[in-house]
């Protein structure tokens, strides 16, 4: 505690496990400390199932009909890979393959009208889908090869597109393309959460199609991959990274003070001692003094003995019901994993329900996505606060973590070298 470091860290979730993992390997000096005593924070896959059962207050033990408790590793925050995403390129980049197994999740399904259908990606799932008509899935299909040759950096593949100016709402009325396949295409295979995009220039959205379809081709069945043994092992696999290129790590750790000077971070006070660092890194709950309630998202894990239907019998899937199939202003995933990928009993599913509350009745607003999991055979309810930053950290130095990275972290501390390309083959050991 008594030296000075380039970073200090403190919580071990997956954002911050990232950051101090990379940040070693680029050969800064870091710290990284937590008040828990297990390492993961929100991100943490907790096992054995009867430690789920006292996380929630359940006042009865798993059935036997559960299985064994240690075959249990339960994600409190679920959250998928994309193949060809900017995770992986980190994974890969950082080697931290070394220490984890993936496996590919069977499938992507959008929600309409009820019920819920695969999401086409490609020329021939467009052609094949039953979310169109025969006219639609001809226009869907010059909207996926326009995709597919677009080139920021050749205005010949623009096609009378400003990618910089041109709103998504315009490209989706240059395709003549109806709200159906617009809501698929924004929320299924973009990944918004909101309709918001589709007033902004539309560079953005087509990268990120394009991110869906190149993910889709590594392996064929959907874009995401998922860890075996749960997400818990991403921030462990950093973690080791960071200790091995001489990261320092303190678990069991309590905070006291963020000891500041002219408005800059110079350390941080534990057990009467203070770590001096010239940059703080931190999740929200250390600097709830720094931060602004933002909103809430329920969360509701679901241990079923099915699959769910409609799915091909997957072991695992995503399902997203855009906003507007069920009126309301953002969207609902559904994450479903299972004894396949060694967080479940034999047998057994686990399907996590998310969305932004947008009531006073959170669970009412989730009741659509229940429905396509009945019956269920135990729910486990959360529901979290959101926030938000104050500032940006540049003066101050204090940089927040939430679920994604921050921009500002990443302009500072990623190296190009870690977007260049590299092989990925065709097993899901992601070994490079």
């Amino acid at each position: 505690m008594d030296e000075e470091y380039d970073v200090i860290v403190l919580g071990t979730g997956l954002t911050e496990c990232i950051l101090s993992g990379i940040m070693s390997v680029n050969g800064k000096k870091v710290l990284h400390m937590d008040r828990n005593p297990y390492y993961g924070g929100e991100s943490s896959s907790i096992t054995p199932l009867e430690e789920l059962y006292k996380r929630f207050e359940l006042p009865d033990s798993p059935p036997e009909s559960m299985g064994r408790g240690r075959d249990w590793n339960v994600d409190l925050i679920p959250k998928f890979l994309m193949a060809n995403g900017q995770l992986v390129k980190m994974l890969l980049y950082t080697e931290v393959t070394r220490y984890l197994d993936f496996k590919v999740v069977e499938g992507s399904f959008v929600y309409k009208g009820g019920k819920i259908y695969k999401v086409p990606s490609t020329e021939t799932e467009a052609l094949a889908s039953n979310l169109m008509g025969m006219f639609e899935k001809r226009r869907f299909r010059k909207f996926l090869v326009f995709v597919a040759n677009f080139d920021e950096n050749d205005p010949k593949t623009f096609e009378g597109v400003d990618p910089k100016v041109t709103t998504m709402r315009d490209v989706y009325k240059k395709f003549d393309l109806g709200q159906d396949v617009v809501d698929f295409t924004g929320h299924a295979l973009a990944l918004y959460r909101t309709d918001d995009y589709l007033d902004v220039p539309c560079l953005e959205t087509i990268n990120r199609i394009k991110l869906y379809s190149e993910s889709l081709a590594r392996y064929g069945k959907s874009p995401y991959l998922y860890p075996l043994y749960g997400l818990g092992e991403l921030p462990q696999g950093f973690a080791r990274l960071s200790a091995i290129y001489g990261g320092t790590y303190m678990l069991n750790k309590p905070v006291e003070e963020i000891v500041m000077e002219d408005g800059h971070v110079v350390g941080v006070k534990s057990e009467g001692e203070v770590a001096r660092c010239k940059q703080l890194i931190c999740d929200p709950s250390y600097i709830q003094d720094r931060v602004r309630k933002a909103g809430q998202v329920i969360r509701v894990i679901c241990i079923l003995s099915h699959p769910i239907k409609d799915t091909n019998d997957a072991n695992s899937c995503q399902i997203i019901i855009p906003q507007n199939q069920v009126n309301r202003k953002s969207d609902i995933y559904v994450c479903m994993i299972s004894y396949a990928h060694n967080v479940a009993a034999q047998g057994k599913y686990i399907a996590i329900v998310s969305t932004t509350v947008e009531t006073n009745e959170p669970e009412a607003e989730i009741e659509p996505a229940l429905e396509l999991l009945e019956p269920i055979d135990q729910k486990f309810v959360s529901l979290s606060d959101l926030y938000e930053p104050t500032d940006d950290g540049t003066e101050s130095q204090v940089s927040q973590t939430h679920l994604d990275i921050p921009p500002i972290l990443l302009k500072h501390h990623l190296s190009e070298t870690c977007f260049r390309t590299r092989y990925l083959p065709p097993t899901l050991t992601l070994r490079t």
